[in-house]
């Protein structure tokens, strides 16, 4: 019997619509309930920009909260919503690393293993999620509750080592900690970030919240943490202030100094 190409299959985990498997056709487009209301959430991102075109990368968020990737049919519907070529949609979906040309599971774990945090155990905590996970970069668990990424630069020296699930922080991480967090995670538990939001929403709603739909989180949890405010309160201390610049009193202008 030849593989079932009709589209989409049911998702392990959640019973929910998450992409195709091997032997199975993309969609070709939405029905026209779902186009609607995408136009609708696409017409109000637009209205944000003078350019229109300029709305592809929140409307590429849009899609991706729909399908769980950026799908074939989630190109045609933003160069459609657009008035631009599948070919320039595309190009900008496969530049950006946070846009997924496959289904992704319901939560990004992000291990950095960029410099600072490779030296402070970055590296260690990506052997041991790897294996413990059995999954590689950019790959994702069978029960699709995660995916697994190498990060290059999480933006969070001050914590290292640092992971992010759904681009939310958990700072100061070990291999222990890290599987304690992805086992939670499959376990179907709530997390707790340690900065920002008090919660991780799975894949797709971050992704409308990408989009710039807000869901009321943004003023959860704590914000800079102290490692981050070091700087800070020595100037304050010290009464250090950052140099004038520009038309600030006793300031002189770049093209002055280069002049002088």
């Amino acid at each position: 019997m030849s593989a079932d190409t009709t589209g989409p299959v049911p998702g392990k985990v959640t019973g929910e619509v998450t992409g195709r498997v091997h032997g199975q056709a993309h969609r070709a487009g939405y029905d026209e309930e779902t186009r609607a209301r995408l136009a609708a959430d696409s017409a109000a991102i637009m209205a944000r920009y003078p350019q229109q075109r300029s709305a592809l990368l929140p409307m590429l968020h849009l899609v991706q909260a729909e399908d769980g990737y950026v799908s074939p049919r989630g190109i045609a519907f933003c160069a459609q919503q657009l008035g631009i070529s599948t070919a320039e949609v595309s190009a900008v979906a496969t530049f950006y690393t946070q846009y997924k040309r496959h289904p992704n599971g319901d939560y990004t774990v992000g291990v950095c293993t960029n410099t600072l945090c490779a030296v402070m155990g970055g590296d260690a905590i990506w052997e041991e999620l790897e294996e413990h996970l059995g999954v590689g970069h950019d790959e994702t668990t069978d029960d699709g509750a995660i995916t697994l990424e190498r990060i290059e630069c999480n933006a969070a020296c001050d914590y290292a080592p640092v992971v992010m699930v759904n681009w939310e922080f958990f700072d100061n991480q070990t291999p222990a900690s890290a599987v304690e967090l992805v086992d939670t995670l499959q376990a179907g538990r709530p997390v707790h970030p340690t900065r920002g939001a008090d919660t991780v929403v799975p894949f797709r709603e971050m992704s409308r919240v990408l989009a710039g739909f807000p869901d009321g989180r943004a003023d959860e949890g704590v914000g800079a943490g102290p490692a981050t405010l070091v700087g800070l309160e020595v100037a304050h201390e010290h009464g250090w202030a950052a140099a004038p610049f520009g038309d600030e009193k006793g300031a002189r202008r770049p093209s002055e100094a280069k002049e002088s």
